[in-house]
């Protein structure tokens, strides 16, 4: 099982009027809600993570996992979109992905991008959409564990 996951507006609110708290290793603090809802999913499936967030290719995926782990969120498998040479938006930038990468997993995308309201059908139907001012929240995470559980469904 996979996470596509995002970090702004996903586990870092993105809100003008507030700063987000950096932390000693220089990547922001990730909201409460959404370490919590995000370590749920992972505890209930195992998910390991590809982000696709625009700070991805900031750190290595060793550094990744450590500022996962210094966040509270422990993960065994923390991966990266290549880096976006070409510019694309988030939609086109997984579209491409997909297209060239088989789908072996169960999986889900957890982004507040609302260019991805526009994903291809099979990709859309397993689209959870945060908002980007709020993150991600305990009720999506329920959400998420249902998606899985009905992609586990199909794929059996």
């Amino acid at each position: 099982m996979l996470l596509y996951l995002d970090i702004d507006g996903v586990m870092v609110p993105a809100n003008s009027w507030r700063r987000p708290e950096i932390l000693d290793d220089g990547f922001p603090a990730f909201g409460q809600m959404a370490t919590e809802a995000l370590r749920k999913i992972i505890s209930s499936t195992g998910a390991g993570i590809v982000l696709t967030t625009s700070h991805k290719s900031r750190y290595t995926p060793k550094e990744w996992r450590d500022i996962f782990k210094k966040r509270g969120i422990g993960v065994n498998s923390v991966k990266r979109l290549p880096e976006n040479t070409l510019h694309l938006n988030r939609r086109d930038e997984l579209v491409k992905w997909f297209n060239t990468n088989p789908v072996h997993d169960n999986f889900i995308i957890i982004d507040d991008d609302k260019s991805l309201n526009e994903l291809p059908q099979f990709l859309k139907n397993r689209l959870l959409l945060t908002s980007g001012s709020v993150g991600l929240t305990e009720y999506q995470a329920e959400e998420a564990l249902r998606l899985f559980e009905r992609e586990s469904h199909e794929l059996a």
